[in-house]
């Protein structure tokens, strides 16, 4: 299959080089445009790299993009994922596709591993965000709270009632409410045990605390994993999770007790059935509460962790795969954008000449091929984040959490992951939603229209930004966890790895570039750390300063909020650019080593250039570096322009998976283009509304019916 794509790709490459040996240098419409088609080969032969390697690279693996366009192949000829009309599709046509999906797909998840399946969802998500969410509802949230928070005698029970396979159980996650989101210890549901009968009674005490944005409850979900305060014997043990039945899966009919709407229409993902619930004094049995860390025993004896910290373990799951999902999506708009600015012409200085690609001007490509080099910062950086998370898990699992001093460790690295996550998932999913905006605006006119897949995927996306942790409070939270790194090392202690600069920090206040050449790794590399420590030892000293003066640590650190802030930012890109150049160096092949090196430096001097008076202010440079930065900026922005299409190109995303009529990898832009809009929108002699709006409007002309000849002048 490897070698048959590569014939494929070179094949339309040598019959378009062909076609386009004169055709790109000399006019061929009245206007000067060119051949697009043309434009677009002479771009694929200026690679310099074998594009296929760098693939495999991202990939992880020969054996893997192989496994990819096996599955790309399944999704891309299955009639049930056709994508033709994506951009017409009402609210409820949208959600009766999208359940129709999920019908297709449960044969996969249920008959692959599960490391495939994850593979298969990031493909997915490309197609059609709402199928990615629907499904994820169910497996990442539903499911994966059952495996992380039950206890093995009850994971197994509800693997026996269908929960692994969706069969006679679909689930959702009812976590948030009308009035709390971000604060999962303020939620207000309660799950009141009851000692004669052995049942907990779960009950919304007000509208403030109807759960909200509920995924799937609106018409699907026939349980929940809930999230309530535990009461037992008039104590409140804060939130614990319980697993609530909602409908009758035979009939679909409520239960007794509980109350359950649809929220309507959203900004994006309709093919999402959010919904509201309302618990109504609604009884579980007690084995229903998920028990493998905290147990209430038949008598109402609680038992609580040691560290509280293992119940929210499993949520950093989700944090993790939005980075992958921020660096997935920024391909697809980039390599949208790229694919345009290389055939779409603007503008000449002589009359006759072929116009200029919009690729070829110096702004268009300080607005494009820094998203570029960022796309692949987020992915590096996503697969270490991936990487420390499934070790973590496997010492979570392996480690009996009764040992306090055998989880000590566990539960430091469970904080270094959480910190590292939570603002990594904050930062990448903005940056995500600010690539997807920006490479619109770069299309011009064109990147408005829907069948081009801009508005549509933004409206999809930046619900990212507030689920799972509003990415003001992630960053806020990441802030305080270096804060505390900080002030433990002030005390003689050692950070880990992704915080080891502070380690460091003395050095680090004094480092200078100095005479050094700016665009190299150790540079680099040590500006960013030293900047991250300039930033976070700010921070710490603030808080300590205003402990000292009488605040709690809560007014401190929220006197600290935009420090924090920035510490976490700071971090969570110098963590981007050192995994970029680690992952160089590490992993790559001499072939497609400089053009990664390319990027990586695009990558980090652009992001010293955005924030170049922190760099000033920590002294590691001075302003003449700074304008040598700037410089370097639009030095590797033509570097990597001459490269532009075959990078992307190496992202192997088909034009099924692109879904954009000015995205297209033939470059025949235009024709694509008004082919769909004529399709999706066929011509009709008249508009539907025409005999209700139109027609009255145009003929109550009739009625002011004027004799021009009082209009004329009087005759001399």
């Amino acid at each position: 299959m490897d070698s048959k794509a590569s014939a494929r790709a070179a094949a339309v490459a040598s019959h378009l080089s062909m076609k386009s040996a004169s055709a790109d240098v000399k006019d061929t419409s009245v206007l000067g445009l060119g051949n697009p088609m043309a434009a677009m080969a002479a771009e694929r032969s200026k690679a310099s790299f074998p594009i296929r390697e760098l693939t495999y690279f991202l990939d992880g693996g020969k054996e893997v993009t192989a496994v990819k366009e096996r599955m790309m192949t399944e999704l891309e000829r299955d009639p049930v994922f056709q994508n033709v009309d994506f951009y017409d599709l009402t609210k409820e046509q949208l959600r009766e596709r999208t359940m129709t999906r999920i019908s297709r797909l449960i044969h996969y998840i249920t008959s692959e591993r599960e490391e495939l399946s994850h593979l298969r969802f990031s493909l997915v998500g490309l197609i059609d965000m709402g199928l990615l969410t629907r499904t994820a509802v169910h497996y990442a949230l539903f499911f994966g709270s059952l495996r992380g928070s039950a206890s093995p005698k009850q994971f197994s029970y509800w693997i026996s009632q269908g929960a692994a396979e969706m069969k006679g159980m679909i689930g959702c996650f009812c976590m948030t409410e009308l009035a709390h989101g971000s604060n999962v210890a303020g939620l207000e549901t309660t799950a009141t045990f009851d000692e004669t009968t052995d049942e907990f009674i779960v009950h919304t005490p007000h509208h403030g605390a109807t759960k909200w944005w509920i995924g799937g409850a609106a018409h699907t979900a026939t349980h929940t994993v809930c999230f309530a305060r535990l009461i037992v014997k008039g104590k409140d043990y804060g939130v614990k999770s319980f697993v609530v039945p909602l409908r009758d899966p035979r009939t679909y009919e409520l239960k007794p007790g509980v109350s359950i709407g649809d929220i309507g229409k959203k900004m994006g993902r309709d093919g999402i059935d959010n919904g509201w619930v309302q618990f109504s004094y609604v009884r579980i049995p007690r084995q229903f509460m998920l028990m493998k860390h905290s147990k209430v025993d038949r008598h109402g004896n609680v038992t609580q962790p040691a560290l509280e910290q293992l119940t929210y373990g499993a949520l950093i799951v989700g944090r993790v795969s939005m980075v992958a999902d921020s660096a997935q999506m920024s391909k697809r708009f980039v390599t949208i954008a790229l694919r345009y600015a290389a055939v779409r012409r603007q503008f000449t200085s002589k009359k006759g000449e072929v116009e200029t690609k919009l690729l070829d001007y110096a702004l268009h490509q300080r607005r494009l091929l820094p998203l570029l080099a960022q796309t692949f910062a987020m992915q590096f950086a996503s697969d270490q984040m991936s990487a420390m998370h499934r070790a973590l898990m496997r010492k979570i699992d392996s480690t009996d959490p009764s040992d306090v001093k055998a989880m000590a460790p566990v539960i430091e690295e469970l904080k270094e992951v959480f910190t590292t996550s939570a603002g990594l998932k904050a930062f990448t999913t903005w940056a995500c939603a600010e690539t997807i905006d920006q490479t619109r605006q770069a299309c011009g006119g064109h990147g408005y229209s829907a069948y081009n897949g801009f508005g549509p995927a933004y409206n999809d996306w930046v619900v990212q930004c507030t689920w799972e942790g509003d990415n003001n409070i992630l960053a806020l939270s990441a802030g305080r966890g270096l804060i505390q790194r900080y002030l433990e090392i002030q005390k003689g202690g050692k950070a880990p790895v992704q915080t080891g600069y502070l380690n460091k920090i003395t050095w680090l206040k004094s480092a200078q570039a100095g005479s050094r050449r700016i665009d190299s790794v150790a540079v680099l590399s040590e500006a960013w750390e030293a900047v991250s420590a300039a930033v976070v030892s700010k921070a710490g000293e603030s808080f300590t300063a205003l402990r000292k003066n009488g605040l709690s640590a809560d007014e401190a650190f929220e006197e600290t909020s935009q420090q924090r802030f920035l510490a976490a930012r700071i971090h969570s890109r110098c963590f981007m650019v050192l995994k970029f150049f680690d992952r160089i160096s590490s992993s790559s092949g001499p072939e497609i080593k400089p053009v990664l090196t390319d990027l990586a430096y695009l990558y980090a001097l652009w992001s010293i250039e955005n924030d170049a008076g922190l760099f000033l202010q920590a002294g590691f440079f001075t302003s003449e570096q700074i304008d040598e930065i700037r410089e370097l900026c639009n030095f590797y922005c033509r570097k990597v322009r001459q490269q532009a299409v075959p990078i992307t190109d190496a992202f192997n995303l088909s034009d099924f998976f692109i879904n954009s009529a000015i995205g297209r990898y033939d470059g025949n832009v235009y024709e694509n283009y008004f082919t769909q809009v004529k399709r999706q929108n066929p011509s009709k002699p008249q508009a539907p509304y025409f005999e209700k709006v139109i027609k009255p409007f145009v003929h109550r002309a009739a009625e002011l019916e004027v004799d021009t000849e009082e209009l004329d002048e009087d005759e001399a």
